[in-house]
């Protein structure tokens, strides 16, 4: 699977693109991510997982925990291809945060 293939294919799951949103405003422990999930832990670190692998956020641990941090620049490339069709600008993070709240009818973080 091609890096763009992969970014798209984990943007596809709502789940994760809430967790993106979680995400937006600072690094979040795995489980404080999870908290608002009605899914296992192990569900939500599969999602994260994914996310990881596409390059969308990293992951660390910082003593016992495990942090998740949003990777913006990784939307760099899917944001490049789709400007090739001349209909789509740059990956603008103030106005991505503004689609995913209204997608989800949420505030980010």
């Amino acid at each position: 699977m091609s890096d763009l293939d992969t970014i798209f294919a984990a943007l596809a799951d709502p789940t994760r693109r809430r967790i993106l949103i979680m995400l937006l405003e600072d690094d979040m422990a795995v489980t404080d991510v999870a908290e608002p999930f009605e899914m296992s832990l192990a569900a939500v670190s599969k999602h994260l997982m994914i996310l990881t692998k596409a390059g969308l956020i990293s992951q660390d641990k910082r003593g016992r925990v495990k942090w998740c941090k949003l990777e913006p620049d990784a939307l760099r490339d899917a944001s490049i291809w789709m400007q090739s069709f001349g209909q789509f600008e740059a990956v603008n993070l103030e106005a991505f945060e503004k689609f995913l709240e209204a997608e989800f009818g949420t505030d980010a973080g």
